[in-house]
């Protein structure tokens, strides 16, 4: 049987492909890890594939996605280490509260229920889906500028563009909708269990210059843990934007999960 934390399963967020793990994949492999990185239900196995099928995706809400990862994860041997961006660490954050990972890795991520500030460059990022009611039960693309704002604040204009073309694929409305009413919600998909005391250890990463999840958001989501005695680290880096598992510096960031992980999972 695969020791508990072996395997590592990769979890994207809104409008990255799950091929974009790609290098975190051969670096994990190369570290002794046993590493996956599924897409979302309905995604396709190419970003064109997923770009020219984008009515696939439309309509999938947090629930659906924290089941399909689920799924996936039952049929290993060992729970794995889970590790996502964005609205994939709030999905990470939803499997280790329910014990079904040996630890978590939250990568920028989406506000969970009960945070209740969102800084202005989040409502405006959001609001790409919000601002148009329909988009609940559709697939919402990104243009180069929005990708630009919401991503890619803090890198060289090239680099935005290269990038974008480069992985960027619609992703479904529906989750920005329940995180948008979470708190308003006594059954919300983006609810999590912060008080569990038993589950595994639980990295947040946060990037001091990313617009679409601010560093102020995963400092509040940090403080929703203070209940628990489990493992809760929170880490900062004040010069990254929301491309910092993608662009020219995720090594900085993954080497930092490694070293994290040799420390807190045995």
């Amino acid at each position: 049987m695969t020791p508990a934390g072996s395997h590592v399963v990769f979890i994207h967020g809104l409008w990255l492909h799950a091929s974009s793990w790609a290098p975190w994949t051969e670096l994990f492999q190369t570290a002794g890890y046993a590493p996956l990185a599924p897409g979302w239900p309905g995604d396709s196995d190419t970003v064109e594939e997923t770009r020219s099928h984008a009515d696939q995706v439309a309509g999938k809400g947090i629930d659906d996605v924290v089941d399909h990862y689920a799924q996936i994860i039952r049929g290993l041997d060992a729970p794995p280490i889970v590790i996502g961006h964005s609205f994939g660490g709030l999905i990470v954050q939803r499997l280790l509260g329910q014990d079904l990972a040996a630890a978590g890795v939250a990568i920028d991520a989406a506000p969970v229920k009960g945070v209740l500030y969102l800084p202005p460059s989040a409502l405006r990022v959001a609001s790409i889906a919000l601002r148009t009611p329909a988009n609940r039960n559709k697939a919402v693309a990104l243009t180069p500028e929005q990708f630009r704002y919401g991503f890619a604040n803090a890198l060289p204009a090239q680099e935005s563009a290269d990038l974008y073309q480069r992985w960027t694929v619609p992703s479904p409305g529906k989750p920005l909708f329940e995180a948008a009413a979470a708190n308003l919600s006594r059954r919300s998909p983006a609810k999590v269990n912060t008080g569990n005391k038993t589950r595994g250890p639980l990295l947040l990463i946060a990037g001091g210059h990313d617009h679409t999840v601010p560093a102020a958001i995963t400092r509040s989501t940090r403080k929703l843990y203070h209940k628990s005695p489990a493992i809760t680290d929170l880490r900062e880096f004040n010069d990254r934007g929301h491309s910092l598992t993608i662009d020219h510096g995720w090594r900085e960031i993954a080497d930092e999960v490694l070293n994290w992980l040799g420390q807190r999972v045995k």
